[in-house]
């Protein structure tokens, strides 16, 4: 196991993904007891003000959704390995612990599920009403493949959005150099690829994990 100079833990892609789960929804993060690694890539003014200072603010904007990725393969697969413009620049924020449970509580899915909330007009009204959207998307592969797994992001908005930005970040760190430097490697069979270690996040409380449609490690 390695470090990133953003204090990341690394490891072989090739070991890792042999622990993975294969299928279902799962949340795929680095995390301790006491923070969780979240992944954000932005042009470089947002970026460069949030590294100065330790929090988001100048040019970013409080008035419109912001999505929070805890899946680094999801991340390179939508900056393009910090490649895309206005996407250059990946960060990886570290978040207490608590403040993102806190986010899972209070998420909603940006879809209408049946199952969760009977009928559309009580979805309509939990989504109005809430700061969090929780969308699961197909996982990828380094090379950008669609895997079976589905991967979660979150997108923030208003107070939890304000949390965020400031109060709830224990640290930023510039993860684009790291990206840049791993993106050769991302073609099959991945030797010598290293990514973030990452592991199945626990979500203790049971009824946040079945709202959110959570699976149990091993199943689709």
């Amino acid at each position: 196991m390695r470090k990133t100079n953003a204090g990341l833990l690394t490891e072989p892609y090739v070991a890792q993904v042999e622990r993975w789960p294969q299928v279902g929804r799962h949340i795929m993060a680095q995390f301790d007891d006491a923070s969780v690694v979240v992944y954000q890539a932005y042009c470089r003014e947002i970026a460069q003000y949030a590294l100065e200072h330790g929090h988001f603010g100048g040019p970013f904007s409080l008035d419109r959704m912001s999505w929070i990725k805890p899946n680094f393969l999801w991340m390179m697969y939508r900056c393009g390995w910090s490649t895309k413009g206005n996407q250059e620049v990946t960060l990886a924020i570290r978040l207490r612990r608590s403040a993102f449970d806190e986010i899972l509580r209070g998420a909603v899915h940006s879809t209408y599920v049946p199952e969760v909330y009977g009928s559309r007009e009580r979805w309509q009204q939990e989504i109005a009403g809430s700061c969090v959207r929780v969308q699961w998307d197909p996982d990828h592969d380094p090379s950008g493949a669609s895997v079976q797994r589905r991967a979660v992001q979150l997108g923030l908005r208003g107070e939890i959005l304000a949390k965020y930005a400031k109060a709830w970040i224990v640290d930023i760190e510039d993860v684009s150099g790291f990206a840049i430097s791993q993106a050769q490697h991302a073609v099959r069979p991945y030797v010598g690829l290293l990514t973030p270690k990452e592991t199945v996040y626990p979500v203790s409380d049971r009824e946040t994990a079945e709202r959110l449609g959570i699976d149990e490690v091993g199943h689709d």
